[in-house]
């Protein structure tokens, strides 16, 4: 409980104005995807701000930001609107059944985050390689990029067409003057949070300005972003408890396969997505989140979104970079930034939908500038070409499909790669004792794709009758690798011959008397027997 109210107390200044400024980055982004899953923009906000104060509180990593994702909407969008096609099939139809059926689904899906976290699962994002972690972060800097790119777009009827002329031009303009300031502020002085104060000074002059330096020229804000999408305005209430979605159960028989596959992919992309991004700004900071705590708060966020009608969501990477660039490291930035987003949308809905969109677009390419590793240009020549490779497949990934696809392509074809390196590296050194004992000294790991080299190197016809294999210099890592030990045992017991295993881990030995008790006559047992310790049962870093 203290750490809890020092982590609050620590920089109070510092995470509040950060906080204030990822709140107004939320706003534009929980709307657009709101609009892509089909849903009513202020679900999405409701959500943003349920997730963002949960994780912020309970998460595992102080300073990130949660809400409403792009990854999450895509899963979404296939549920809803195969929920609202049987809502309108009804003899009573409801129009609303499709989100009715998301916030049933969003119930699964905090189980499932929370079973993860209980099960410690959170902790095997360490071991996701670093061409992989490089890849997702270039790959996402480019994602942010492209989705502001439709910021420079305006809704003609049903379509989306490019500004031109002197709308245009002021949208570059404001563009450039909030990345300029965001730029040059800091060099000034670091007390205040560059991107608010480049939001402020933006619209203040596209507020105040708008007739005598604009004239005439149309400046999108945050309101007629929402209008354009369809949406009413950002003006609502407080979120209420969904009882209805308990009263429609009966429309899911014949659709839980539906609710159940879409709960575990939605769980998936937002448990991989927020790992991930715990793992960046864990670099960022120099500081190490909880993994497994992270899980369990994002369940139990999704969880309280579904009883209460948000989109529900998983952590936002872009909005964690402005916030801890901002100097929100602490949990009283997150917790800020969702009730500053929650009195938006009571409170101050009029001068929010004022700001324009040209600030937050500015904001967001400074943190596409920031995210990107430059510095992978510079060092592909000088890695493996494997990992080089890795690096550009995740990256196109990435933009091509999601992130959570492309860490997971990421880590199997790393899996591989370093699989069949290994698989060449094992060796057999040969010599022979003076008792008549051929000694077979083996160096490197003996697994799945090493056993067939493995096999190779010995020669139970021609060998003499005793035959003494050491693992000093190796270990056996699986199943197959014990295969291997019980197979080449059998040829050279089969020949009446003595074989003895040296060197071998306790695991190991567990493991093979286990499977055939009759192995206890040909293990030599030593001081000199190595032990790995592969897990450990330490709990993660309470932050």
């Amino acid at each position: 409980m203290r750490r809890l109210f020092n982590n609050f107390t620590h920089n109070p200044k510092n995470d509040i104005l950060s906080g204030l400024t990822v709140a107004l980055a939320l706003v534009p982004e929980a709307v657009a995807f709101a609009f892509v899953a089909g849903i009513d923009p202020l679900v999405g906000l409701y959500g943003a701000f349920m997730m963002g104060l949960v994780t912020a509180l309970f998460g595992g990593r102080p300073g990130m930001i949660s809400g409403a994702t792009g990854a999450m909407a895509v899963v979404m969008v296939h549920l809803i609107q195969k929920g609202n096609e049987v809502g309108a099939s009804l003899a009573v139809p409801d129009a609303d059944l499709g989100v009715k059926w998301l916030f049933i689904t969003l119930l699964f899906v905090g189980m499932i985050q929370i079973l993860a976290g209980l099960l410690k699962l959170g902790k095997f994002v360490r071991l996701i390689p670093h061409p992989v972690m490089m890849g997702f972060v270039n790959g996402l800097a480019i994602v942010i990029f492209l989705s502001q790119l439709g910021m420079f777009k305006e809704s003609i009827g049903a379509e989306k067409v490019w500004l031109h002329g002197s709308e245009l031009w002021v949208m570059i303009g404001l563009v450039a003057l909030t990345m300029g300031i965001m730029f040059g502020l800091p060099k000034l002085t670091k007390k205040i949070p560059a991107a608010l104060t480049a939001i402020v000074i933006v619209a203040a002059i596209a507020i105040l300005g708008k007739d005598s330096l604009f004239g005439s020229t149309n400046i999108s804000t945050v309101g007629s972003f929402i209008r354009d999408g369809g949406g009413t305005g950002l003006k609502g209430n407080l979120p209420s408890f969904q009882s209805g979605i308990f009263n429609i159960v009966e429309t899911l028989e014949g659709h839980w396969g539906l609710i159940i596959s879409t709960a575990f992919l939605l769980a998936a992309v937002g448990l991989i997505e927020s790992l991930m991004t715990l793992n960046l700004v864990d670099e960022i900071t120099e500081t190490r989140g909880s993994g497994n705590r992270e899980c369990v708060a994002q369940g139990g966020a999704n969880i309280l979104n579904g009883l209460f009608g948000g989109m529900g969501g998983c952590a936002m990477i872009g909005q964690s970079i402005i916030n801890v660039n901002s100097g929100g490291r602490g949990r009283l930035s997150g917790t800020v930034a969702a009730i500053a987003l929650l009195c938006f949308i009571l409170f101050a809905s009029p001068l929010i939908e004022q700001i324009p969109i040209a600030a937050l677009v500015g904001v967001m390419f400074m943190v596409v500038i920031g995210t990107f590793a430059w510095s992978s240009f510079r060092i592909l020549r000088k890695i493996p070409v494997a990992d080089a490779a890795v690096l550009i497949l995740v990256s196109a990934i990435t933009v091509w499909q999601d992130l959570a696809i492309a860490v997971i392509a990421g880590v199997i074809v790393s899996t591989l790669v370093f699989a069949w390196k290994n698989a060449t590296m094992i060796r057999a050194r040969k010599r022979m004792k003076e008792d008549g004992t051929k000694v077979y000294e083996i160096w490197g790991p003996l697994f799945f794709g090493s056993t067939q080299t493995f096999n190779s190197k010995f020669d139970p016809k021609n060998d003499p009758d005793k035959v003494e294999i050491d693992f000093i210099e190796s270990r056996v890592s699986d199943h197959s690798g014990m295969e291997a030990l019980r197979s080449i045992a059998n040829k050279y017991l089969d020949l009446g011959k003595q074989v003895k295993f040296t060197h071998l881990s306790p695991e190991c030995k567990t493991l093979l008397l286990k499977a055939n008790p009759k192995f206890n006559d040909i293990i030599e047992t030593s001081i000199d027997d190595p032990r790995y310790h592969v897990v450990t049962d330490l709990m993660d870093a309470e932050v």
